[in-house]
């Protein structure tokens, strides 16, 4: 005669029960990091792929600027803007910007305090952390000393970036500037 064995064995249930649990949660991971948008930066004016296989050769560029030149922005309206974090708040001097038609104006010279006049100038209006509403000017050019940037229409509140690179020759020299508009 056969025994018969009458305890359950749930080890197949169990088996089971991680499965759906692991696709479940593979899946709920897969779709909450594909609903966040991903923006790309663009730090030095070039996407971050270029920037990060090129960084030794811009910062060569950027020391040999910076040794002969100075990039300064001219008739501007600064703030101090009080930064709320959780570990600690500090005030940033930033500049001022106003909806609608704002303009810009730099100076390229060189240590000397001599007008540089044959810089090749790119100007960029960017948001923080987001590309969707940047303004790009090339080849910016000089009038009265001045490389002046005019009609940039900034349609909302909120953060941005001035930025600007100057190329003269073999060196380049970047600006990155700070701006709000109050909401």
């Amino acid at each position: 005669m056969v025994k018969q064995n009458k305890q359950k064995t749930y080890w197949p249930h169990m088996i089971m029960g991680f499965l759906v649990v692991g696709i479940t949660l593979s899946y709920w991971t897969v779709k909450s990091a594909s609903s966040l948008p991903v923006q790309e930066s663009n730090q030095y004016m070039l996407k971050y792929q270029q920037a990060d296989m090129n960084i030794n050769d811009i910062m060569e560029k950027r020391a040999l600027f910076n040794k002969q030149y100075t990039i300064e922005i001219l008739n501007t309206q600064t703030m101090m803007l009080e930064l709320e974090n959780a570990k600690r708040a500090k005030e940033e001097k930033e500049i001022l910007l106003h909806l609608g038609k704002n303009s810009f104006s730099y100076r390229v010279s060189r240590k000397d305090g001599s007008i540089v006049n044959d810089a090749n100038v790119t100007f960029l209006l960017t948001r923080p952390h987001s590309r969707k509403e940047d303004i790009l000017r090339e080849n910016i050019k000089i009038s009265d000393g001045k490389y002046s940037i005019s009609d940039v229409n900034i349609t909302k509140a909120g953060r941005y970036t001035l930025q600007l690179r100057a190329q003269i020759g073999d060196a380049i020299g970047y600006s990155q500037l700070p701006a709000y508009i109050k909401p």
